[in-house]
C-alpha cells in the first residue's frame, strides 16, 4: 500500500518478508537542531537543502541518529553490523541477502550474532558493456539488501550515508599507485529507524518510526540507543600545499592534452584547519553557505563528514511501471566557475562575463557530452535528454553554470544501476573518465578517500537521492581534510587554477576558522555618516527617481525636504538648507524656469548639487550652451573617464555610471566651471566651482548602473562633505 498522507499510520510486508510497521507524529523543527547535537557523539545522519531551484532543489531537512544497523565496505569486503538491540533483529535478513555473494567457504551466520562480513569474490567473465553494473562487487550485495527490504510504501525508509571514491575501481579497475590504509572504508551506510524529515515547502515537520518484524522476532519495545562514539581528540594540523604545487600538476595535465590522452581532468590537493566540533562547523556551515546538498555524518570510527555540495551526483524518482517508462535519472553537472560580485550589479557583470567564456562553455560541453555517454548505457533509447543548458546557480562565494539532463531507466535496470553507470561524474573525474582517473591516481599526493564520492539516500522504494561529495570536511582526529580541485583543459592558466581552488575552499576554511570557543569580535562603532545633522533640499522636477535620490542621502544621515519645482523662495530661508539638490527631469530647464531659483540660491549662497537636467540648468544659467545628442541615452550605461575631482574622490579614473538623457554639453560650451569627468565622446559627466559651492554631475548617481563598487552612494557622500566644509 501507498499512502500520499505520510503522517497516516502504515503496515506492509517487504519482498523479503519484513513485517513493518510505521507510525507517524508532527514535531517541533526544534527537534532537528536537537539530532544535530546527537550526531555529534553518535552515529547518524542530517541532510537538508538551503536552494530553491524549481524543477531542480527544494529546501528539506532530514535527520537520524542511533540507526539499528551499518553497513560498510572495505575493499571487497562488506560487513552489516547491528548496532544494538533492534540492529539484531534486522540482521538475519541482510545476512541472508550478503551471504548470497560470499564464496561458498564463507561463515555462515550465527543467530544473535552482531556482525556478518563476506567478501566479494573478483569475477573473470567478460560482459558486455550494457551490463557492467551488474560484474560481482559490493554493490551486488548491496543490490540485495535492498531488495530484501523493498517496497513501495513508504518513501523515507532506506539507507543513509557515504560512498568513497575507490568504489569506482569495482567497476573501472585501474593502476593503483598510491598507499591506501587498509582500515579505511569505502562505504558506510546506516539503517535508520527513526527519521524526523521537515518539508519546508508544506511546512510540515513529522518523526517517523519503524518496528520490524524478522522471523518471528520484533523491535517493538526494544531500546533504540547505541554505543557513544570516541570524543574528538585534536592532533596536529598538516602544512598547506606548496604554493605552485598544483599549477605543476595542471603543467603537466596540458601535455597530456597535446597527446591526445585527455581531453579534461580534475585533480585536487588538500587544505586542513582544526576542527573539535563537527555539530557547529555543520551548523554554520549550512547557514553561510546554502547548498542543495548539506550535511553532517557521524560514520562512526572517529570519522565525521560535514559538507554543502552544489551538485546532484544521480537522482532516480518515480514509480516503477511494467507498461510504461522506467524510474527518471536525473543528474546535474556543474563546470563554470566565477567568482561572486560585491553587489548585484557586479553578479551580473561576472555572470555575463561567465557565459561569454568559451573555455567555460567548453568545459561543461564535455561534462554533459559525457554524462549522457554515461545514462546511454542504462536508459531507453531516445530519453536521454538534456532539459535544462548552462543554467545559472550562485552561492556564497561562486557562480556557476549547470546543465541538468534526464533520462528513463531500461527494463531490468534499478537505481544502484544508474549509481554505477555514473562513477564518478565527469565534473570530478574528467573525460575519457578511465584515462582522467588514472591521471588523478598517478598525480594526487593522497587517495581521495571521501571526496569526488557520494553522499545521500538509497531508498526501498526504489528511489535515490545522492549529492556529490565536494566542499566537504573529512573530519578525524580534531582535523579537517578539505579536498578542492578545478576542471583542467588545454587551455588552462595554471597559476589561475591554483587560485580558482583556493577560492572554491574559501566557504568551508572561513567557516571551520569560526568553529573555536572563543568569543566573535565585537563589530567596531561605525563612522559618523556624511550628512549628519545636515538639512538637505531636493527640488523635484518631476522626475521618476526622485525619492531614490532623497533615499540615499538619507542613507548618509542628512534630513531631507523634497518640494516640486516652483515653490516660493521664501521656503528657503524658513527651510535654511545646508544643501540644495537639483534633481534630474525631462524635458529642458527652461521648462522649469531654473534660472530664476538659481538666482535666489546664488543669493543666499547656498551650496547647490546638480543632477542631470541639474547640470543642465547650471550650465545655462552661467552662459554655457547644450547641444542635442545624436541618440537619446536612457537607461543605458556609460564610460566616464574622471579627471582630478573632489566631487569624484574614491571613484576609479574609468568607471560605469548610469545615464539618461538627450542634452548635454560640451567642454568648450561650459563656463564658470571645471569640467572634472566626461565620456570619450567628449559630453560633460561631472562639473565643479569649489569657490562658490556649486557641484554637478550629468550621470545618475542613484541609478543601479552607477551602483558598482559603491560609486553612487559615494559620489552623494562626497557632495555631503563638500557642502558641510
Amino acid at each position: 500500500m501507498y499512502s500520499d498522507d505520510l503522517t497516516d499510520p502504515i503496515a506492509f510486508t517487504t519482498r523479503g518478508g519484513v513485517s513493518v510497521r510505521r507510525t507517524a507524529q508532527p514535531c517541533s523543527p526544534d527537534v532537528l537542531d536537537d539530532l544535530v547535537q546527537a550526531v555529534n557523539g553518535r552515529r547518524g545522519g542530517v541532510l537538508s537543502s538551503g536552494m530553491e531551484y524549481p524543477g531542480r532543489y527544494s529546501r528539506w531537512h532530514l535527520a537520524y541518529a542511533d540507526p539499528g544497523v551499518e553497513i560498510a565496505s572495505r575493499g571487497r569486503r562488506i560487513a552489516a553490523r547491528a548496532l544494538n538491540g533492534r540492529g539484531r533483529v534486522l540482521l538475519p535478513v541482510i545476512a541472508r541477502a550478503l551471504l548470497e555473494h560470499g564464496p561458498e567457504t564463507a561463515e555462515p551466520y550465527a543467530p544473535g550474532a552482531d556482525l556478518v562480513e563476506v567478501e566479494v569474490p573478483e569475477s573473470t567473465e567478460v560482459v558486455p558493456e550494457e551490463e557492467r553494473s551488474r560484474r560481482p562487487t559490493v554493490f551486488s550485495a548491496l543490490r540485495s539488501i535492498v531488495a530484501a527490504f523493498a517496497s513501495e510504501a513508504d518513501p523515507h525508509l532506506g539507507l543513509y550515508g557515504a560512498f568513497g571514491y575507490d568504489l569506482a575501481f569495482q567497476f573501472e579497475p585501474l593502476r593503483l599507485s598510491q598507499q591506501r590504509d587498509p582500515a579505511d572504508r569505502d562505504m558506510v551506510l546506516h539503517l535508520a529507524d527513526s527519521l524526523i524529515v521537515r518539508d519546508r515547502k508544506r511546512e510540515t515537520c513529522v518523526r517517523y518510526s519503524y518496528e520490524f518484524t524478522v522471523d518471528g522476532l520484533s523491535t517493538d519495545g526494544l531500546d533504540r540507543a547505541t554505543e557513544p562514539t570516541p570524543a574528538v581528540v585534536a592532533k596536529e594540523v598538516p602544512p598547506r600545499p606548496e604554493p605552485g604545487s598544483y599549477a605543476a600538476v595542471v603543467e603537466r595535465a596540458k601535455e597530456r592534452f597535446v597527446r591526445g590522452d585527455l581531453f579534461e581532468v580534475v585533480p585536487g590537493h588538500v587544505l586542513h584547519a582544526p576542527c573539535d566540533a563537527p555539530a557547529r562547523f555543520y551548523e554554520r556551515l549550512r547557514h553561510r553557505n546554502p547548498a542543495p546538498y548539506e550535511f553532517f555524518f557521524n560514520l562512526g570510527e572517529g570519522e565525521y563528514l560535514v559538507g554543502a555540495s552544489p551538485e546532484m551526483f544521480v537522482r532516480v524518482s518515480g514509480r516503477p511501471d511494467p507498461d510504461g517508462p522506467g524510474l527518471r535519472v536525473e543528474t546535474c553537472p556543474i563546470s563554470g566557475t566565477i567568482r561572486r560580485g560585491a553587489d548585484p550589479l557586479e553578479d551580473a557583470a561576472n555572470i555575463r562575463s561567465l557565459l561569454n567564456s568559451a573555455k567555460e562553455e567548453s568545459e561543461l560541453t564535455m561534462c554533459t557530452d559525457v554524462d549522457r555517454n554515461d545514462k546511454s548505457r542504462i536508459c531507453v533509447p531516445g530519453s536521454v535528454r538534456v532539459i535544462g543548458r548552462r543554467q545559472i546557480e550562485m552561492y556564497s562565494r561562486l557562480i556557476h553554470t549547470v546543465d541538468h539532463i534526464e533520462g528513463r531507466l531500461r527494463p531490468g535496470f534499478d537505481a544502484l544501476d544508474a549509481f554505477l553507470s555514473h562513477m564518478w561524474a565527469v565534473t570530478v573525474t574528467g573525460a575519457p573518465k578511465a584515462w582522467a582517473m588514472q591521471f588523478i591516481e598517478d598525480n594526487e599526493a593522497s587517495p581521495r578517500r571521501w571526496y569526488g564520492g557520494a553522499v545521500g539516500h538509497i531508498g526501498f522504494d526504489g528511489a535515490m537521492n545522492t549529492g556529490l561529495t565536494l566542499r566537504t570536511a573529512h573530519i578525524r582526529d580534531g582535523v579537517a581534510a578539505v579536498r578542492v580541485g578545478a576542471t583542467l583543459l588545454y587551455d588552462s592558466d595554471p597559476a589561475a587554477e591554483e587560485t580558482e581552488t583556493y577560492l572554491k575552499a574559501r566557504a568551508l576554511l572561513e567557516t571551520l576558522a569560526l568553529t573555536g570557543d572563543e568569543p566573535e569580535r565585537a563589530e567596531e562603532p561605525a563612522a559618523e555618516r556624511a550628512g549628519a545633522g545636515m538639512r538637505v533640499l531636493l527640488v523635484d522636477h518631476e522626475d521618476s527617481f526622485v525619492n531614490t535620490l532623497a533615499d540615499y542621502v538619507r542613507q548618509q544621515g542628512a534630513e531631507v525636504t523634497t518640494l516640486r519645482h516652483g515653490f516660493d523662495p521664501a521656503r528657503l530661508d524658513r527651510l535654511r538648507p545646508d544643501l540644495v539638490i537639483l534633481s534630474p527631469g525631462p524635458g529642458r530647464p527652461a521648462d522649469f524656469r531654473t534660472d530664476a531659483l538659481l538666482d535666489e540660491l546664488a543669493a543666499r549662497e547656498l551650496p547647490v548639487f546638480g543632477v542631470c537636467l541639474g547640470l543642465q540648468a547650471m550650465v545655462e544659467h552661467a552662459g554655457g550652451e547644450l547641444s542635442l545628442l545624436r541618440e537619446p541615452v536612457h537607461g543605458k550605461p556609460g564610460r566616464v573617464r574622471v579627471d582630478r575631482s573632489e566631487l569624484l574622490e574614491g571613484v576609479d579614473d574609468l568607471f560605469t555610471a548610469g545615464r539618461y538623457h538627450s542634452l548635454y554639453a560640451t567642454a568648450e560650451h561650459v563656463k564658470g566651471f571645471s569640467v572634472t569627468a566626461r565620456t570619450d565622446d567628449g559630453a560633460v559627466m561631472a562639473i565643479e566651482d569649489p569657490e562658490r559651492r556649486r557641484w554637478a554631475v550629468q550621470f545618475h548617481p542613484e541609478s543601479i548602473l552607477s551602483a558598482a563598487g559603491g560609486n553612487g552612494m559615494r559620489i552623494i557622500a562626497n557632495v555631503l562633505r563638500l557642502a558641510r566644509r
